[in-house]
């Protein structure tokens, strides 16, 4: 198989898998309890909050455990709006966050609070003059994604960040796509809040963090006494040990990230050459090095994925599936995409496990499945 679809979960890593494995079978103990056995799985929890810490850029007491990036995103919001000064009642969210993140803003307008979304130009980017123009002194909170889990562009958080300082709001990031990717650090990064989750770098899943920023205040979700009271329930400490081992694998992410961008780029160039009708959406804009949004013609999704299912390739569309059917990406729609050539969308996600010879293989054998396709289309059209 040729996994192609890095931005929706990752395959863990071997080194991973074997660190965690110790936890189950004898670190197994409850690390609040006061026995030998919990001090030593609460030692192992610090060690494995220490090593997120100093990858990430952080402060040890900055780290709350959660279940993941959805559960820190809420964790993030809840937590902030609950503490906001009663004349600061808007929050501020983009219009291309993940799907579920915009289901918890349209709850917030629900239960009373003004929500607004910072709209994005054609080639996915934010739009910052609007974003000023959102951001002031009645803003409780603004919540951005780092990277788009569809287009791969990345938004301007540094440029928000002074927007929402000079505003007096908090700015909560979620760093899902971006971390593992591209260089993080939570110190200089300008968020005050960053969600992540281990699974989208080589962990487990059901395990992810909520960085917040020391003296920020902030009200638990859930109450009880771990994650220093923020953040209630036991530990899931073979989860914790996983991520805590797939961000110290990282390395060197710039040459990593290098490798893949031009294992992306090869890719592309060569089935807009091979598959004339071929476009990119943000390929000319700064976006994650191992994400490709595409559509060849207006061929629907559903076809293309069969095509590359024959072929033993892994990938995603950009439709939103619902019982009726698929709808358009909120993304593209959010771009001006037509909804005909928004439901022929086809996510190619690159990862750490992707090999120029996958690359390679796709290439040779793809082009010949789409060709009388698309020339079918074109006669059709004609």
């Amino acid at each position: 198989m040729i996994y192609l679809d890095h931005n929706a979960t990752t395959p863990p890593a071997p080194s991973v898998i074997e660190a965690m494995l110790p936890i189950f079978s004898r670190l197994w103990a409850n690390a609040s309890s006061q026995h030998g056995p919990g001090q030593e799985a609460k030692r192992v929890l610090s060690a494995a909050r220490s090593t997120v810490a100093q990858v990430l850029g952080c402060k040890p007491a900055e780290v709350i455990f959660t279940s993941g990036a959805t559960e820190s995103n809420h964790l993030a919001v809840r937590g902030l709006l609950a503490v906001a000064a009663p004349e600061r009642r808007r929050v501020v969210f983009s219009c291309i966050e993940h799907a579920g993140h915009l289901r918890l803003a349209r709850s917030l307008s629900e239960a009373g609070w003004a929500v607004d979304f910072i709209p994005v130009h054609s080639d996915g980017t934010l739009d910052l003059p609007a974003a000023q123009a959102l951001i002031g002194p009645d803003v409780a909170l603004v919540s951005l994604m780092a990277a788009n889990n569809e287009t791969g562009a990345l938004m301007p958080v540094a440029e928000v960040a002074a927007l929402t300082k000079a505003a007096g709001a908090p700015l909560h990031v979620d760093a899902t796509q971006f971390i593992g990717k591209q260089l993080f650090h939570f110190a200089t990064c300008g968020a005050d809040a960053v969600s992540l989750s281990a699974h989208k770098l080589q962990g487990p899943k059901g395990v992810g963090a909520l960085l917040l920023r020391q003296g920020l205040a902030f009200a638990p979700q859930t109450l009880g006494s771990q994650e220093r009271a923020r953040r209630g329930g036991t530990e899931n400490l073979p989860g914790i040990v996983g991520l805590a081992a797939a961000l110290a694998l990282l390395g060197d992410i710039a040459l990593e990230s290098a490798r893949v961008a031009q294992l992306r780029d090869l890719l592309e160039s060569e089935l807009t050459r091979a598959l004339p009708g071929t476009h990119i959406w943000s390929q000319g804009v700064a976006r994650l090095p191992g994400t490709s949004y595409l559509r060849f013609g207006q061929l629907s999704a559903d076809v293309v994925l069969q095509r590359l299912e024959r072929l033993g390739v892994a990938a995603s569309s950009g439709a939103a599936c619902s019982s009726g059917g698929s709808a358009p990406s909120h993304v593209l729609t959010a771009m001006g995409v037509p909804p005909t050539q928004a439901l022929a969308a086809v996510r190619l996600s690159l990862g750490r496990t992707t090999t120029a010879q996958d690359i390679a293989s796709l290439l040779k054998e793809l082009p010949p499945l789409l060709a009388p396709l698309l020339r079918n289309e074109a006669l059709t059209v004609e």
